[in-house]
């Protein structure tokens, strides 16, 4: 295989090196244009015919690099191109101080609700002093996460038990209606005892009884401690069990086996 790097240039035998001219370097003070193909960054409507160019169209433009124009040494580059219904020439060019494009010549930026012209035009000097007074008041009503986060379950807590009050009363209110479509005429009676209060009531008669209960066991516990001590040691002696021997019957194995026994 050939190498492919060529480390080596041929010279023709009539190669004349002093007819070689250098290059002249570019002027660092003249504009440089190239020809670029882009999109229309906003929507814009011609001044010349009235046509409305929609974003994102493309267009091949003329791209000028003026070295003067920079915003804190952030170079501006300017775009020509040209209506697509009466070819009037539209020029608009970068703002990195506002992170945008805007327009120079040739169209009208249409109106865009998110686009905000007054922020746009301000100064450095009027941002800068925007700046330090959001953060003055910032300084002057500092907010604690932790604070803030705390006051929000707390309102959160109050909205659910608001609800569940709200819910209890809807309740009630249904049950009270009910009771007087099928009662009319009973009006003054007392309403029959809500399915909650007559859980409640029955909890409490539960844990009534059961405290009674525990405390009949604790008397009889000390009932019965108080005869244990009154018993004299000699009656405390228990009675010697009396034992009984009993003969257990010989289980005859040979006969349930079918084994007859010899006679004697």
């Amino acid at each position: 295989m050939s190498e492919r790097k060529v480390l080596t240039k041929y010279y023709p035998p009539d190669f004349d090196p002093s007819q070689l001219r250098r290059q002249k370097k570019a002027d660092p003070g003249a504009i440089r244009v190239q020809t670029v193909r882009l999109m229309a960054p906003f929507s814009m409507k011609c001044l010349s015919c009235g046509e409305y160019i929609y974003k994102g169209r493309k267009f091949n433009s003329r791209k000028e690099v003026p070295p003067n124009e920079k915003y804190l040494n952030i170079q501006i580059f300017f775009f020509h191109i040209r209506c697509t219904r009466c070819s009037a020439a539209i020029t608009f060019r970068t703002d990195p101080k506002n992170n945008d494009y805007a327009m120079v010549s040739g169209a009208m930026r249409n109106n865009e609700p998110w686009y905000n012209a007054k922020a746009a035009a301000e100064t450095d000097a009027e941002r800068l002093d925007r700046l330090e007074a959001e953060g003055e008041e910032d300084d002057q009503a500092p907010e604690d996460p932790m604070q803030s986060l705390e006051a929000k379950t707390r309102d959160a807590q109050d909205e659910m038990a608001v609800a569940d009050a709200l819910d209890q009363i809807r309740i009630r209110s249904a049950a009270r209606d009910r009771a007087m479509a099928q009662d009319p005429d009973g009006l003054l009676q007392p309403l029959p005892p809500s399915a909650e209060d007559e859980q409640d009531r029955l909890d409490a008669e539960a844990a009534r009884l059961a405290f009674e209960k525990r405390r009949n066991a604790q008397d009889i516990e000390t009932i019965v401690e108080e005869e244990e001590d009154s018993v004299t040691p000699e009656e405390a002696v228990p009675a010697a069990p009396v034992r009984r021997v009993v003969k257990k019957k010989k289980k005859d194995y040979a006969a349930a086996l079918g084994i007859k026994g010899k006679k004697a």
